[in-house]
């Protein structure tokens, strides 16, 4: 058996963690060979791959981003991507495809196995924890704890020039950072995308807490939107997926904040400080796991599937079911948190 591996969309803290579990345990244990495709879905679209063995991997558990490079190819856009792949998958004698992504990796994954009979399994990876099917996504993890430490830190600089802060975090359907980071870090506003916003509302907040002699921090996800406005774009351009470059709305925020309180807000956008450095331990725990359990998928002939949190537990799941809805913060569990709101 020869496997291919690649890793799509955004990087994210843990996918060599992935790949080390995927390598260790096909070579130890079933005397598997493997290949890595570079950069994504254009490795095997264009053929671009190197030998994985477990020398390869030894010492990447720690590291952040991906040995094998990351990109938002869409070969389904591709002039004849589906044939090119099936080619060169034959051409380099891959057997099995496993594909470790997002949303848009997965659902290239989960139409070439259902409608192109290619060989693949899933890795649920993305920091927004916005796949359906799986109770975590790793690189989630880590993100919050970056987000949450850097509120941390705005917390004093706000309250010794008692200005507003505004954290732009990332999120472009799902609210899932802003809420775990902004309740960890005491935020005192939250706005997600799956709740359009109140800027009066918002106001009434900040205005309370400086009433209360505190400068507060208003946390707020990149794809969050005013409820008489739309998206704040960074520009018009959009990716092979067909995603529009998300950004700004912090800073559209805090200008109005300022504008409508007198109060001095300034912002801070964590961008791809989010997705960047050294994987948490639970990162690294869930990753290899989700690694060990998808070349197992391999082994027992079980494609089309992807891997799966549930509880303490790793399931498989059709990667078409796990690709077919997002998985958004629910109203309740939004209006729980909202006592910290002011």
């Amino acid at each position: 058996m020869r496997v291919g591996v690649l890793t799509g969309g955004g990087d994210c803290p843990g996918l060599n963690a992935v790949i080390r579990g995927v390598v260790r345990k096909g070579v130890q244990e079933y005397a598997y060979e493997f290949v890595g495709y570079r950069d994504g879905w254009r490795g095997p679209l264009e053929g671009d791959l190197i030998p994985l063995g477990i020398q390869a991997v030894r010492g990447i558990l720690p590291r952040g981003g991906t040995i094998l490079g990351s990109s938002r190819t869409n070969p389904l856009k591709a002039a004849d991507g589906i044939r090119r792949i099936k080619d060169n998958l034959a051409k380099a004698e891959v057997d099995a495809l496993i594909a470790i992504g997002g949303e848009d990796t997965l659902g290239v994954a989960a139409r070439l196995h259902d409608e192109y009979g290619v060989k693949c399994v899933g890795v649920p990876k993305t920091i927004d924890n916005d796949l359906s099917a799986t109770d975590y996504t790793f690189g989630f993890d880590t993100a919050v704890g970056i987000a949450t430490e850097a509120i941390d830190r705005l917390h004093t600089t706000a309250e010794s020039h008692m200005r507003v802060l505004v954290v732009e975090v990332m999120g472009r359907h799902a609210g899932w950072i802003a809420l775990h980071s902004g309740l960890a870090g005491g935020a005192n506003a939250i706005l997600i995308p799956e709740q359009r916003f109140d800027v009066e509302q918002v106001c009434t907040w900040v205005t309370s807490r400086f009433k209360a002699t505190y400068a507060p921090i208003v946390v707020i996800a990149e794809g969050a939107m005013p409820k008489d406005g739309d998206l704040v774009l960074k520009d018009g351009t959009l990716d092979s997926f067909g995603h529009v470059r998300l950004s700004g709305v912090g800073e559209w925020l805090a200008k109005e904040i300022e504008k409508r309180t007198g109060k001095e807000a300034r912002t801070t956008v964590l961008g791809h400080v989010q997705r960047g450095g050294t994987p948490s331990a639970f990162d690294r725990w869930l990753a290899t796991r989700f690694g060990l359990h998808a070349i197992d998928a391999v082994r027992d002939g079980d494609f089309g599937k992807m891997v799966a949190l549930r509880g303490t537990d790793i399931v498989r799941v059709p990667i078409a079911d796990a690709t077919a809805k997002l998985k958004t913060v629910e109203p309740e569990l939004y209006s729980e948190i909202g006592v910290f709101f002011g």
